[in-house]
């Protein structure tokens, strides 16, 4: 690692843990290279900027936007991430387990395959293998109820038996399991059913923001324990108490509008953008009072980045996309962290808990 005064910490390498770029690259064409049509937060040039050396790109489908053909929309989703990585060969490759960063081409970034929610398995935790043969590497178990697992905004339940035999099918293939979305309870069932570390890649810490989203203390040392890794979100209403206050009504229309089947997805979340748009964002030291209260409670190998870029509308003041993360480091340094720490959070801590 190399220092310089004018940038501290120069050549650091980030490892984040989910963004849904692929989804605005496949449905809406968006221009991965350069986004130049201001269209995306993750670009190749906005990685290479920051020195990204892993990206988990996750393939969200879900069965209620899929009916009966959500297994045939997520290994269409998948095979974009292969596609994006042949177009973009000379800095992208398909990591499918194995040393990070690429041992063969180190200069390659890595771009980790994701399903956001089981879905496409179609209630059958065996179907996971399919998706292993293609690449798939982690597996959020839920965004919304589905066969194998209850979460946050649905009716709260937990792992169904289906979810529990996914669990372990999971590890068996070497498939990290991510609670991100899951409820509550099913946290704890997974670290029930669990043999092998867990991650959280996309949620941050509960008792700095109560969005329930976020993992209570209890939760942060629980995933610890086990070796697991929680993915700073980046997402202003679960980083910023304030943030989460205001949106509150526009939140509470998102779902009743979804779950009343009076809009789309898509149709509620353009509401909701325009709802809180006025909203200021949160400053960045947000984002340190997270990773300093996470450290805190789980030690400093138990927080890493999964900021849900192309996911989100708001983040918090000077972050635009995936370029500005060399800002979130000098954030973390300037709020007391050490070297060794940041570093950690920003690459070691999700490779080690990857690579088994």
């Amino acid at each position: 690692m190399h220092n310089h005064k004018d940038r501290p910490m120069d050549r650091l390498t980030f490892f984040d843990a989910h963004c849904d770029t692929i989804l605005k690259i496949l449905d809406e064409g968006a221009d991965f290279e350069y986004g130049s049509d201001g269209g995306l937060h993750v670009t190749l040039d906005g990685m290479r900027t920051a020195g990204m050396g892993a990206q988990v790109f996750a393939c969200y489908v879900l069965e209620a936007r899929n009916p009966g053909r959500s297994r045939e929309r997520g290994l269409q989703v998948v095979a974009a991430v292969h596609e994006l990585c042949r177009t973009y060969a000379d800095d992208l490759a398909v990591w499918e387990g194995g040393p990070l960063p690429l041992p063969d081409s180190p200069e390659r970034m890595a771009a980790i395959i994701a399903l956001e929610g089981a879905d496409p398995l179609e209630g059958d935790p065996e179907a996971i293998a399919d998706f292993h043969r293609q690449g798939v590497r982690l597996v959020t178990l839920a965004w919304d109820d589905n066969p194998f697992c209850g979460t946050t905004f649905g009716a709260g339940g937990g792992l169904t038996r289906r979810g529990e035999e996914l669990v372990q099918f999971c590890e068996e293939l070497g498939v990290m399991v991510d609670v991100s979305h899951a409820s509550d309870i099913a946290f704890w069932d997974v670290c029930r059913v669990a043999s092998r570390p867990f991650v959280a890649s996309h949620s941050n810490c509960r008792a700095v923001c109560g969005s329930p989203r976020n993992l209570t203390d209890e939760m942060i040392r629980a995933l610890a324990e086990r070796g697991g890794v929680m993915g700073l979100n980046l997402c202003s209403g679960f980083l910023s108490q304030s943030y989460y206050n205001q949106e509150a009504p526009a939140r509470e229309a998102f779902w009743a509008a979804v779950r009343s089947g009076a809009k789309s997805i898509e149709e509620a979340h353009e509401e909701s953008a325009r709802a809180t748009a006025s909203i200021p964002r949160p400053p960045l030291d947000v984002v340190a009072a997270h990773v300093k209260h996470a450290i805190n409670v789980g030690g400093e190998e138990c927080i890493g980045l999964g900021g849900d870029l192309d996911g989100i509308e708001s983040m918090p003041a000077g972050i635009e996309g995936v370029a500005d993360y060399p800002k979130i480091a000098e954030t973390l340094l300037g709020a007391g962290l050490t070297e060794r720490q940041v570093e950690r959070v920003c690459w070691s801590n999700f490779a080690r808990a990857m690579q088994g």
